[in-house]
């Protein structure tokens, strides 16, 4: 006893001065991040500048809530005044408003579709879609047509953000190389266990294991409450702008991170009582987004992160805005005007069993998705070889599924804003998407991204072995979503045990989510296409003077095919016209292409 005694006076003082305890370490951990800090910014700030940006972020938030904490009920009081003006002044001011952003639009429109008029087909496709959905409404009179026009206007906005301002073509670029580096650390792990021959060579030890890696991130940032934080202040958003109920939010919401049965989950407590509406909006959500988790397998395929990030983010408004356009809220809803909905945190006792738990569920989920690629693609080579004989009875050669899909959902594509000579390709992927699954797109997509990359010639014979940049940035969003026929019976199977007693009311409602899922990718895809700024060719002399010519990638091809353009044979002798004709070096370039690109200047 005598020797415990100081050990349990040690005990005593710390439970009697914990709170001071705990700001004197807070405090010196304070001091000791500044030091950090500083010294970073001293060594090299243009190296520190992401440890800024996210410093200032996490301080923004702290001053915020110590803000609302101690002086929001007094600003509240004082802003009272003028809430009241602005609430009697709002009949009229919100038209004047509406006026305004309407005409920018329009202005904005008329002064950047006259630089590239092949955007406005784009635009023309986004309103069909729309139109179509309003005809596909289940109460065209009681669509709440502020969260149309609200979840839209969020979803152009941060579609301008990222595709066409500098801060936010270049945050999403660095978010997108990072995300890249931190899924390369899979190699580490699935090298030790598959060995670095598997992991190179076969794509199941490739792609898979990123999946196991990024759904243990995923479990530890939820056990921390990084993710709840995160959905409920996008949810928030979402809610006060467009005003629909907490429940359907928060779930859409959570899509833009977890997957269609993962995000119900967040909402688990309130699904027997939502509305068929809340139902459907709860249901489009899953179908317009992917998983944060496969979108780390997409991303291992080479397709842009910052594309699959920017898609999942947009869909979360405009699913909302169409699902209150398709399905609108004509019942009572119990949780409108609710303050805010309690997000259940997960049950793990510290932060190695949260990892060892997102692990273990990813297993089920790898498995499913390699079974669902060995099946759908054996299906698909036995639907083509039928095709194939049934073609080859009416004297139709090469006859297969994606080529049907290509002519069938040809205008579609068009529609959306890819080149008529394109269309086919992406309206097959688009068919591969709908009636198979994404993961099998996407895989398809990356082929095209990696022979447009390595400068491969555009056709090969009558086959198109790539598609133009503008056409891929399309399909990526045209992809970027659950919603295939494969999807219904996981929907159905993941919300029917949540809440058995409403699975009546999930049969009625899955296929017009789904088809409103896939609508919200398409309109996604459509604004893709709109925004798109084309890459400008730049100095292929200076280029082609420090080029390699042993291999051939995108630049060379666009180049030699500027070069083979500019080629005339003038009584005999070879010449060149433009800047090329400037150039001493142009007719040895000119053969270097021909080493790799079989053209006509070639035969000369």
């Amino acid at each position: 006893r005598k020797a415990l005694q100081p050990a349990l006076k040690a005990k005593h003082f710390c439970k009697s001065h914990a709170e001071v305890l705990k700001r004197i370490v807070l405090g010196l951990l304070g001091v000791a991040y500044l030091g950090y800090f500083i010294a970073a910014c001293y060594l090299n700030f243009q190296r520190a500048l992401a440890l800024v940006v996210m410093t200032a972020v996490v301080v923004f938030f702290v001053c915020w809530s110590f803000f609302k904490k101690y002086c929001g009920a007094k600003v509240l009081l004082l802003l009272r005044p003028v809430g009241k003006c602005f609430q009697k002044s709002w009949p009229w001011l919100k038209w004047l408003l509406w006026l305004a952003l309407l005409a920018g639009l329009v202005a904005w429109l008329v002064l950047d579709t006259a630089r590239n008029p092949e955007q406005l087909i784009s635009l023309g496709g986004f309103c069909v879609l729309v139109l179509f959905l309003f005809a596909c409404s289940k109460h065209h009179g009681a669509v709440s047509w502020r969260a149309v026009f609200w979840g839209l206007g969020l979803e152009f906005l941060f579609g301008l953000f990222v595709l066409r301002t500098s801060p936010g073509v270049q945050a999403f670029r660095w978010l997108g190389d990072q995300i890249q580096i931190f899924l390369g650390y899979t190699t580490a792990g699935s090298s030790f266990v598959f060995g670095n021959t598997l992991i190179e060579e076969v794509f199941a030890f490739q792609a898979l294991p990123i999946i196991v890696f990024f759904s243990c991130v995923m479990s530890i940032l939820y056990y921390l409450g990084v993710m709840q934080w995160l959905i409920l202040k996008i949810s928030w958003v979402l809610q006060v702008s467009m005003g629909t109920t907490p429940t359907e939010t928060l779930s859409v919401a959570g899509n833009i991170f977890v997957g269609q049965t993962e995000a119900p989950l967040l909402i688990r407590p309130y699904l027997p009582d939502m509305t068929l509406s809340e139902i459907h909006a709860v249901m489009t959500g899953g179908f317009s987004t992917i998983a944060g988790s496969v979108m780390g397998a997409y991303i291992s395929f080479g397709i842009d992160a910052a594309s699959l990030i920017a898609a999942s983010v947009m869909a979360a408004p405009c699913a909302l805005a169409m699902s209150k356009l398709v399905y609108p809220e004509v019942q009572e809803s119990k949780f409108k005007g609710k303050g805010n909905v309690k997000i259940a945190s997960g049950e793990e006792q510290n932060i190695l069993e949260a990892a060892s738990n997102g692990a273990a569920a990813s297993v089920g989920l790898v498995a499913n998705i390699a079974a669902n690629l060995i099946a759908f693609l054996a299906v698909l080579e036995f639907i083509n070889a039928a095709v194939r004989w049934f073609g080859e009875l009416v004297d139709i050669q090469d006859l297969t599924f994606q080529v049907i899909l290509s002519y069938v959902l040809m205008p579609v594509a068009f529609l959306m804003g890819a080149d008529w000579e394109d269309s086919p390709v992406v309206a097959e992927l688009l068919g591969i998407k709908i009636f198979l699954n994404e993961f099998v797109a996407y895989q398809q997509l990356s082929v095209y991204k990696k022979n447009r990359l390595s400068g491969l010639e555009e056709w090969d014979g009558s086959r198109k072995q790539w598609i133009s940049e503008r056409a891929e940035s399309i399909t990526t969003f045209a992809l970027c979503g659950f919603a295939n026929l494969s999807s219904i019976g996981i929907m159905l199977g993941g919300l029917g045990s949540m809440a058995p007693n409403r699975k009546g009311d999930f049969a009625s409602t899955v296929l017009r989510a789904l088809l409103t899922g896939i609508c919200v990718s398409m309109l996604n895809a459509c604004l893709a296409g709109l925004l798109h700024v084309p890459t400008e060719v730049g100095d292929c002399a200076a280029f082609f003077s420090t080029a390699n010519f042993s291999t051939t990638n995108y630049n060379i091809y666009t180049c030699c095919k500027q070069l083979f353009a500019s080629s005339v044979l003038e009584n005999g002798m070879l010449s060149f016209t433009g800047s090329w004709a400037e150039q001493t070096e142009s007719e040895l370039w000119l053969k270097e292409c021909c080493g790799h690109y079989n053209r006509t200047p070639c035969a000369w």
